[in-house]
């Protein structure tokens, strides 16, 4: 049987919907043992994500962020519950919770409670905006985030409407950030024998993803916009669309032109570099609009692809799940069979010769390891889903 990096890692998992599981699933993924803690009856609240999944047990939502963990549901109400949880924390290595502050320490398991009983415990925690502050109370979600750190407000075009991004950026980001402050933990703690409190926020990791941006208006006063450079867009053709980056060359125009089969506009004085490119980008970008309008993607793509000049398809996720990239790259695994269909899952990104990634668990039915995990602690009455 192969080791996995986290083999012998036992984390108890408080979190819900994405940012704390998406950072427990990876940690369960490289070999740790992870526990999830959920509501009797309820759970978490992704299993509800679905109108179309009426008993939550099978829900998309909730399985793409929950494989290889199990689940035990108690109503932490009851003494009995909460001392469960004490007692598996006794000897956890790594706590995980994404709710807001206060919630861990009105049930007891605060940092300072639970450093008592563990000294070596990690102490994870995701919220929206802090731990302290202004904002710390307030509810975090993933487009909140998107809203007040800035990210809405930043377009490739001003012309665009503002607007949601689709896909929830926050929680899959700051999911990771929590994963590498829990990872460098268990690092100090080899070195030190003892736990600590790692703290994420929604916010935090909005922020850290402009770090150029945001350095380079700190620095200089002035807006850095990659996707606003004049000869970087999204542009149709006859059966779709392509998206080229016109950078890291000599004269990137010049090649666009040649791929383009129309003069050369790096000859005018008004497209002689990229100040005066910025200052006409309007009117370039309507060139390369109604040229690449006249011919197919893939015509595009091979004649870009001739002079060195970036380029992709724009594609729908159904394409791209298709993709023999995607395939090859083992994005897609397979975790079971339901009585609605198989549960096929998005993969890990992370490669690694020695520790490859595999659904050794699928994703749980609410409360499913509830006799397993109270059967060792001695603990079968009272605690049941």
């Amino acid at each position: 049987m192969t080791t996995l990096p986290l083999d012998g890692i036992r984390v108890i998992d408080f979190t819900q919907v994405m940012l704390g599981p998406s950072c427990t699933q990876v940690l369960a993924d490289y070999g740790a043992e992870v526990i999830k803690i959920e509501k009797v009856r309820i759970g978490d609240l992704s299993r509800w994500s679905l109108g179309s999944d009426p008993d939550g047990l099978n829900n998309p939502v909730f399985c793409s962020l929950n494989r290889n963990k199990k689940s035990l549901a108690l109503d932490l109400k009851q003494p009995e519950a909460r001392e469960t949880v004490l007692t598996l924390l006794e000897t956890a290595d790594v706590v995980v919770n994404n709710f807001r502050p206060g919630v861990m320490e009105r049930m007891g398991f605060g940092f300072e409670d639970l450093k008592k009983i563990n000294k070596k415990l990690i102490y994870a925690v995701g919220t929206g905006f802090g731990l302290t502050g202004p904002y710390q109370h307030k509810g975090g979600q993933d487009v909140l985030a998107q809203a007040v750190s800035g990210v809405m407000r930043r377009k490739s075009d001003s012309s665009h409407p503002t607007s949601i991004y689709a896909t929830p950026l926050a929680d899959y980001s700051a999911g990771m950030h929590l994963v590498q402050g829990i990872l460098l933990a268990l690092l100090q703690r080899d070195k030190t024998g003892e736990g600590q409190q790692v703290a994420v926020s929604l916010y935090n990791s909005m922020l850290a993803m402009q770090m150029q941006e945001g350095t380079t208006h700190l620095m200089r006063q002035k807006d850095l916009n990659w996707g606003a450079f004049p000869l970087t867009g999204v542009f149709e053709t006859t059966d779709g669309a392509i998206v080229m980056v016109g950078a890291f060359k000599q004269n990137p125009l010049q090649d666009i032109c040649n791929a383009l089969e129309i003069e050369d506009l790096s000859q005018y004085p008004h497209y002689k570099d990229f100040d005066a490119q910025m200052a006409r980008r309007p009117e370039l970008q309507t060139i390369f609009h109604d040229n690449f309008a006249k011919n197919t993607t893939a015509h595009w793509l091979q004649r870009l692809e001739d002079v060195d000049i970036l380029c992709a398809p724009v594609r729908s996720l159904p394409e791209a799940l298709k993709d023999e990239q995607t395939i090859i790259n083992k994005m897609i695994l397979e975790a079971g069979e339901t009585a609605a269909g198989p549960i096929r899952l998005i993969g890990s990104p992370i490669d690694m010769s020695a520790a490859e990634v595999a659904v050794r668990i699928s994703p749980p039915q609410l409360g499913q390891h509830n006799d397993e995990i109270l059967g060792s602690l001695g603990r079968l009455q009272g605690n049941a889903a």
